[in-house]
């Protein structure tokens, strides 16, 4: 994987997980949590995505390019 889309998805990996912690503290995350014990599905759609993206990222970086 080129260094550029692993820094790439690196980075916006970090910034989805930035807004899932937006968004895990929004009002209606907060009732659904009250009432069904789990957050809302956009946090956990911003949650998951931005792991994945983080982690396929920094491991991309760490590989190094393959010729």
């Amino acid at each position: 994987m080129p260094k550029a889309l692993s820094i790439a998805l690196f980075v916006v990996g970090i910034v989805l997980l930035i807004f899932a912690a937006f968004a895990g503290d929004s009002v209606s995350s907060n009732f659904s949590n009250l009432f069904k014990g789990t957050p809302d599905a956009r946090t956990l759609t911003l949650l998951i995505a931005g792991l994945l993206a983080t982690i396929i990222g920094g491991v991309g970086l760490f590989r190094g390019v393959r010729a």
